[in-house]
């Protein structure tokens, strides 16, 4: 398959709503829901035009929240946002579920269904038939609730500054100083950014008994024991279970905790310290300057497409095209929402890239993290229905994590130093290695909260202490400052707002190695493969979509061993 610039062009063409339509109450939508809920089903055309229509119609209305998402996310403190956004998700998501799920029974009920076998279908019959076993009228306005409560950790985190020198400054901003030489300086701003975060622990943790009662009851309304097991089926999880990710915990604990402390004992030695604190973690040797790969969004923007354009041309198409629709936010500011991610727009075709960047080796990973986000949502658009482009997180990652692995060969682009080009690709290996143990905490963590809905908050933080030390290694001195290590899960933005959505980190980051390793031996044919994974949307099992990458989807301990090992090779040779 040919990969072109045909494909940034590209948009939903209507032919069921009108090309001016537009909404903004439910008025505007019903009689579209009432016409699809009452159509006649005779013979398989009309099946394709009916699946169509709704697929239309879905497009429409997931542009319209992702915009007031995005719009929200980009100015927490703006009041007339925040209202546009909860809106649509207490008011219209609530009336929109009921007909979905009438809409799923009615497909469902169709005689001639086995026989309809559009590539694909398959795999979207299966989401739809969980989708009804898991409605449950009760917990509409539930799930209204929870989506808004949300989105209040968005608006906390957002809020937070601490002032250094005299400067306010975000607490993304804030984090780069502690990369300076001057130990005394990391000190300060660390507990700085500490006590700023414990000054909202009990806010949050309030947040969170909250999220967690509202969690509990939608399970057990859907029939379910416990939330966990209510999010598998409603995530999709059909290719691994709650078993598999305990054995990815502990080859996980067996093989990549043992790196970390290796890596952090030589950061260590190369700082010259007799012991490390946590504020000494990214702080770079005497001697050495802060990598400083852009500066400012519109260099970092250039930089990008120069790193893309030598993996292959259209990809930098990508990200320029991204930059001339104005669908690019990536500077850290007061009031915006923390953290990054990549927004699919299913009608115009071409999504949107939000992050807080603050001019670091950790903002670059990210801009080709989302980078690769992003040229997944671009190469599937073709693929016509919302279910094909809805993808599970496990091939979503993928596209990002191995993006960040494969670009890595043309970061030259941001450092024309040739030891400060090694010391970055070194540096974010370490951070591979120090994330997977990081995953397996959060995602163990998540397992035994959920397991244990009636714990105090007292209990939740022992657990997480716990849980942290499991994954954590031996090698950081946290005396003194224990309030912080049991504070760590609130950072984590997943837990408050996508929760369960973080294992799928841990198997992307494997499937990424694997692609490297492939990408290592033989460049335009990984790429290639790459790309024609990415283009199947989700109209094949994880397993068909990593295996037309050229890779296993597999988080065996043999597995984790393997690649492991090839991690730990690659930061030799890069010395």
């Amino acid at each position: 398959m040919e990969f072109t610039n045909d494909l940034l062009s590209y948009k939903l063409t209507r032919s069921y709503l009108p090309e001016n339509f537009t909404f903004q109450n439910w008025e505007d939508i019903r009689d579209y829901f009432e016409d699809l809920k009452n159509r006649t089903f005779l013979n398989e055309s009309d099946i394709e035009k009916w699946l169509n229509n709704r697929s239309e119609l879905e497009a429409a209305l997931q542009e319209n929240v992702g915009w007031k998402y995005i719009r929200m996310s980009c100015d927490t403190a703006n009041e007339e946002f925040a209202k546009d956004y909860t809106f649509f998700v207490t008011v219209l998501q609530p009336k929109i579920a009921p007909y979905s799920n009438d809409l799923d029974l009615k497909l469902l009920a169709y005689e001639g269904l086995n026989n309809y076998n559009k590539d694909g279908f398959g795999i979207l019959l299966r989401q739809i038939k969980k989708r009804v076993e898991l409605f449950r009228e009760e917990n509409i306005p539930l799930i209204a609730e929870l989506q808004n409560k949300e989105q209040e950790y968005a608006s906390i985190a957002g809020a937070m500054s601490v002032e250094i020198d005299g400067k306010e400054l975000t607490m993304q901003q804030a984090s780069n100083y502690l990369e300076l030489h001057d130990r005394n300086k990391r000190e300060e701003v660390y507990r700085k950014m500490m006590n700023r975060r414990l000054q909202d622990r009990e806010k949050l943790d309030d947040l969170f008994d909250e999220l967690l009662l509202l969690r509990n009851k939608i399970a057990l309304n859907a029939g379910f024991e416990n939330f966990r097991d209510y999010m598998f089926a409603s995530l999709g999880r059909f290719d691994y279970t709650p078993a598999d990710c305990f054995k990815f915990h502990e080859a996980v604990e067996k093989h990549l905790v043992q790196l970390v402390e290796q890596s952090e004992l030589e950061h260590q030695n190369d700082l010259k310290l007799s012991e490390l604190r946590p504020w000494d973690l990214a702080a770079e040797p005497e001697g050495k300057s802060v990598l400083k790969p852009f500066d400012g969004h519109a260099d970092l923007i250039q930089k990008t497409v120069n790193c893309f354009n030598q993996l292959n041309p259209f990809l930098g198409s990508c990200i320029k095209e991204l930059q001339e629709r104005k669908h690019l936010d990536l500077e850290s500011r007061k009031g915006k929402a923390p953290g990054g991610y990549n927004y699919p727009l299913y009608e115009s075709g071409l999504p949107f890239i939000f992050m807080n960047s603050t001019n670091t080796l950790r903002d670059l990973v990210t801009m080709v993290h989302e980078g690769g986000h992003a040229v997944q949502s671009i190469v599937d658009q073709p693929l016509g229905l919302v279910d094909f482009k809805s993808l599970p997180s496990e091939v979503a990652e993928l596209a990002s994590m191995s993006m960040e692995l494969m670009s890595m060969k043309y970061w030259g682009s941001y450092f024309t130093d040739a030891e400060e080009l090694k010391r970055a690709q070194k540096k974010h290996l370490a951070d591979v290695i120090k994330g997977l143990p990081w995953i397996a905490a959060v995602d163990a963590f998540q397992h035994w909260i959920y397991l244990n809905p009636n714990h105090t908050r007292l209990e939740r933080r022992a657990q997480w202490k716990n849980t942290y030390s499991r994954f954590a290694g031996k090698t950081v001195n946290w005396e003194g400052i224990e309030d912080a290590r049991e504070n760590l899960w609130q950072k984590q933005l997943h837990i408050f707002e996508v929760p369960f959505y973080y294992i799928e980190y841990g198997f992307a980051q494997l499937g990424a190695v694997a692609m490297w390793m492939n990408f290592s031996k033989n460049e335009s044919a990984t790429l290639q493969k790459y790309l024609e994974a990415l283009s199947l949307g989700y109209t094949k099992t994880i397993g068909e979509i990593y295996k037309t990458a050229g890779i296993e989807f597999d988080f065996s301990e043999a597995y984790v061993k393997e690649l492991a090992g090839f991690l730990e090779s690659k930061i030799k040779e890069i010395n």
